[in-house]
C-alpha cells in the first residue's frame, strides 16, 4: 500500500471538475516547492455527507470522489488514490456496482464509513460498514476503517472490524499521543497487524475564529478529547515556528511510541482549511523528522 497520503476534499459540485484540476495543480506546486513530491504518493478523497447542523464551516454539495479522481489524476500522475465510502445509505447491489466502478478506475483501497454522529450505529437503511468489510472482499482488495483511539471501547470495536476483514485503518486527526497507548493495548491483545495511517493536520490561525478542527474531533464529555481540543486551541494562537515545533514534538513522540509495535505505519496529511503554503511547510517539517519510507529502507 501507499505510505503517505494527502487528503483531497472534493470541490463543490457546481463547476467542480475545473476547480478540482486547479486544486490538484496547486497541490503539485506546493509539493515541489517544499521538496516532498517524491514522498507523498497518494491522495485520499473522502465521500462528504451532511453532518451536525452546528458545523462551523458551511457544507455545500460536493463532487463525487470518483469523479474528483477522474478530474485530477492527470495533474497528479505519480499518485495513487483511495476513497472513503459511506456504506450506510446504500444497498448491497448499489455498493457492488460502486466498488466495481472504483476498481475500474484503478482504486483498490476503500475506507468504509457509517452514519454521521447525529445517528446511531446501524441506522441508515443500507449496509453497515462492519458488514461491508466482509461482503465486498471480492470487489475491493483493501478495505479500511476509521480509527478513533480516544473513543470508548475502541480496541474492541477495532478488533471486531479486523475480524470482519479490515486490513488497514486511518486514524482521526491526532492531537495527542494516546494512539500509542491504544496500539500498545492492541498489540498485547491480538496478533493481527493491519496497516495504520496516522493522521496529522495543520492548524492555521483561522482555527481561533472558526473552530473547525475542534468540531471535527469533538466528543462531548470525553476527557481525553478535551485535552486534544485544548491543544488545538493553543496551536492556533502560536507563531509558525513555535507551532511547527509543538506539532513536531507530538509527531516524534507518536512515532517513537508506535514504530516498534509491529504495525505497518503510514501517514495521512490533512488541510482542514484548504491547501496552503503554511500547511505544506508543516508537512515538510514533519516528514523531515521521519517517513515510512525511511523505516522501510532501514534508514
Amino acid at each position: 500500500m501507499s505510505n503517505i497520503a494527502l487528503e483531497f476534499v472534493p470541490p463543490v459540485a457546481d463547476g467542480g471538475e475545473e476547480i478540482a484540476r486547479k486544486e490538484a495543480q496547486k497541490v503539485q506546486e506546493l509539493l515541489n516547492k517544499h521538496q516532498i513530491e517524491d514522498q507523498v504518493d497518494s491522495v485520499i478523497i473522502p465521500g462528504i455527507i451532511e453532518e451536525d447542523p452546528d458545523r462551523p464551516v458551511a457544507l455545500e454539495k460536493k463532487m463525487d470522489p470518483l469523479d474528483t479522481w477522474k478530474a485530477i489524476r492527470n495533474e497528479l500522475p505519480n499518485m495513487e488514490c483511495a476513497v472513503t465510502q459511506v456504506t450506510a445509505f446504500h444497498s448491497e447491489e448499489q455498493l457492488t456496482q460502486r466498488f466495481n466502478n472504483l476498481r475500474a478506475e484503478g482504486i483498490d483501497r476503500t475506507i468504509c464509513v457509517g452514519v454521521p454522529r447525529t445517528m446511531q450505529d446501524g441506522e441508515g437503511g443500507g449496509v453497515p460498514p462492519t458488514d461491508a468489510l466482509q461482503k465486498f472482499k471480492n470487489e475491493m482488495p483493501h478495505r479500511g476503517v476509521i480509527l478513533i483511539p480516544t473513543r470508548e471501547d475502541e480496541v474492541g470495536r477495532f478488533k471486531f472490524k479486523i475480524d470482519q476483514g479490515a486490513d488497514f485503518a486511518m486514524t482521526q486527526l491526532l492531537y495527542s499521543d494516546y494512539i500509542v497507548d491504544f496500539l500498545r493495548q492492541m498489540s498485547n491483545e491480538t496478533d493481527e497487524r493491519p496497516e495504520i495511517l496516522l493522521s496529522f493536520g495543520h492548524v492555521p490561525k483561522a482555527e481561533t475564529r472558526k473552530e473547525l478542527i475542534r468540531w471535527l474531533i469533538k466528543d462531548e464529555g470525553n476527557p481525553l478529547v478535551e485535552k486534544e481540543v485544548d491543544f488545538v486551541a493553543e496551536l492556533a494562537t502560536l507563531e509558525p515556528a513555535e507551532k511547527l515545533k509543538r506539532l513536531t514534538d507530538l509527531y516524534r513522540k507518536v512515532i517513537d511510541g508506535v514504530e516498534d509495535l509491529g504495525f505497518p505505519i503510514g501517514l495521512h496529511l490533512e488541510c482542514p482549511y484548504g491547501f496552503s503554503d503554511p500547511a505544506f511547510e508543516t508537512f515538510a517539517g514533519l516528514l523531515s523528522e521521519w517517513t515510512p519510507k525511511q523505516e522501510n529502507e532501514g534508514v
